[in-house]
């Protein structure tokens, strides 16, 4: 039997003047182990999502100054990175990305340090990594900043995902690092679908689109599969749910894709990973907006094995209670089937990725629970 992965937990009380939740969060990720990396003189990319701007579920910039001054503890040169987004949206290129990270509250003065975007000005300053193993992906398109780094550490705020089921540390990373043409690749195999009954021809898919997929005509929208590339931006704005992720293979295939673009931006360097598990919300911090969280805030994670990350998280966040209001009680909903990742988004399947990472070798999702 494969020996279980180490994974870190500490819950969100500070219920003292003597300890505050940044410095928490900075005693637990040095007890995992976050001092033993070397990082004297090194480029240290910290792999985080800015929010889209009117999403207030991500993740405050005060937890990124934690985890840039312990890097310049440890005489490391840190950066807050991440690559452009495929949709439209206020991430598509660097200028309107870093702004809307300002926006956000990010700035070298809030956090410590600076923000380069992973894949350039137009999302094309790429770098390809071949995916030892992999089984959709031969050549990863991973952002050159992201590529660049000596050490890679994750910050992710862990939450559901209406694609993947899950939008944990291997979505942040692999999804996360991947070019827009990389992306692309990751989203080509699941393409969206209209319920034509539920819809109203509102257009709100129309002016989501950055390819011109989805067309209404007398007030019924379609989407052309052969411009669709499967971003899936148009399921998280229709206000009818009348756009649907087809139920076929592809979400899980997608979730495969993200496991292998994982694997070539972990691969061959030292790699650490945090995860806080609190404003849950359904869907991605992608989203102009943000939902209701689905269960309580559940606490901080941090270990040196990505898929046993995830496994702990997604495990924590199905054993608390469904969050009264949320879309886990909206009709067709089960809150009672004692998964609440899959509850939020009954067409996907979580464990996909993970299993597909483990047997990549990127992790174990078997692991120990160490609280601090």
């Amino acid at each position: 039997m494969a020996e279980k992965a180490k994974v870190y937990f500490a819950d969100f009380r500070a219920p003292s003047w003597r300890e505050n939740l940044p410095q928490k969060l900075a005693r637990l990720m040095m007890t995992a182990g976050f001092g033993d990396i070397d990082m004297d003189g090194k480029y240290v990319a910290i792999k985080m999502h800015f929010g889209e701007p009117g999403n207030l579920a991500y993740l405050r910039p005060n937890w990124a100054k934690v985890v840039a001054d312990l890097v310049k503890s440890q005489g490391g040169k840190p950066y807050l990175t991440d690559c452009n987004t495929l949709y439209v949206g206020g991430r598509k290129n660097a200028l309107d990305h870093i702004e809307s990270a300002y926006v956000n509250g990010f700035s070298p003065f809030s956090t410590g340090c600076h923000i380069l975007i992973g894949d350039g000005l137009k999302g094309t300053d790429e770098v390809l990594v071949p995916v030892e193993g992999g089984e959709y992906v031969k050549e990863a398109k991973i952002g050159r900043a992201v590529m660049d780094a000596d050490v890679f550490v994750s910050l992710t705020h862990f939450k559901g995902h209406e694609q993947t089921g899950m939008g944990g540390t291997l979505k942040n990373i692999g999804m996360g690092c991947g070019s827009r043409a990389g992306k692309m690749e990751m989203h080509s195999s699941g393409k969206p679908f209209v319920k034509q009954k539920r819809c109203i021809g509102c257009g709100a898919c129309v002016k989501i689109c950055a390819h011109d997929a989805p067309q209404v005509v007398d007030r019924k929208a379609s989407i052309d599969q052969d411009k669709c590339v499967g971003c899936g931006r148009c399921l998280g704005v229709c206000p009818k749910d009348a756009i649907c992720a087809a139920n076929d293979e592809a979400p899980g295939i997608l979730n495969k894709k993200i496991a292998e673009y994982t694997k070539a931006v972990v691969d061959g360097r030292p790699c650490f990973h945090v995860s806080l598990v609190r404003d849950i919300s359904p869907n991605c911090d992608c989203h102009g907006e943000n939902d209701a969280p689905i269960t309580p805030d559940v606490g901080m994670f941090a270990s040196f094995d990505p898929v046993a990350l995830d496994q702990a998280c997604a495990d924590a966040v199905n054993a608390q209670p469904a969050m009264p209001g949320s879309v886990l009680f909206d009709e067709g909903q089960d809150c009672t089937c004692g998964d609440n990742l899959t509850a939020a988004h009954a067409a996907t399947d979580w464990r996909v990725c993970l299993e597909h990472g483990e047997k990549l070798g990127i992790g174990t999702r078997e692991y120990e629970l160490i609280k601090i």
